[in-house]
């Protein structure tokens, strides 16, 4: 299973945003979309060994099941819409016990911190930065849960917090990525044993 946690500094945490201004009004919901495209889907088809984590506002996590989610098609539009349904299902999430709007799609009353306590438990937390340690000086981990930020820099108690969790810091290459292309080239890292098999 490959895991990843992308923290949003201004997405909104209930779904009165509109589909028509993901890049603007809805808070950068545009590059989420793209993220959850790049962590779960493959040419025709999905990736089933995958989940995308977006902590919304250090409020709440949506998260999204490769294995489960139905109705996950390519555009940033559908994917942005099936958040919103999502955040409207917010309240019904108890303490760390997520709601179900729909298959493969779950939201946890918890932000960053309980977020990845609780992913820490199934994987190796990477935290994505770059100043990390090369990645193809590193196997990758059997199990990794990848951290990244949105198109804002970590704040200094995001940072502290992953320093806190994350079992190694790696970087992906020598240039700095969008998130979602981040995104891409770790699950590139990983089909290929690090770079070695093609």
């Amino acid at each position: 299973m490959r895991q990843f946690v992308v923290v949003a500094h201004d997405a909104p945490t209930d779904p009165d945003f509109s589909l028509s201004a993901l890049g603007s009004d809805a808070g950068r919901m545009d590059l989420l979309a793209r993220c959850l495209n790049a962590g779960l889907l493959a040419s025709h088809g999905i990736r089933e060994d995958a989940k995308v984590h977006l902590v919304l506002g250090d409020a709440y996590t949506v998260s999204v099941d490769g294995a489960t989610v139905r109705n996950l098609h390519p555009d940033e539009r559908s994917i942005a819409a099936l958040v919103r349904n999502a955040l409207e299902s917010r309240e019904d999430a108890i303490g760390h016990q997520p709601a179900t709007p729909s298959p493969g799609i779950e939201v946890y009353r918890m932000g960053l911190e309980a977020t990845l306590d609780r992913l820490a438990r199934d994987g190796t937390v990477v935290a994505l930065h770059e100043d990390g340690e090369p990645a193809n000086e590193r196997e990758p981990p059997a199990h990794p849960v990848f951290v990244l930020s949105d198109h804002r820099d970590f704040t200094d108690d995001e940072a502290a917090t992953i320093a806190d969790a994350a079992d190694v810091r790696l970087r992906l290459g020598p240039t700095v990525l969008h998130a979602d292309h981040s995104i891409t080239v770790a699950h590139h890292y990983c089909d290929t044993d690090g770079y070695r098999e093609f």
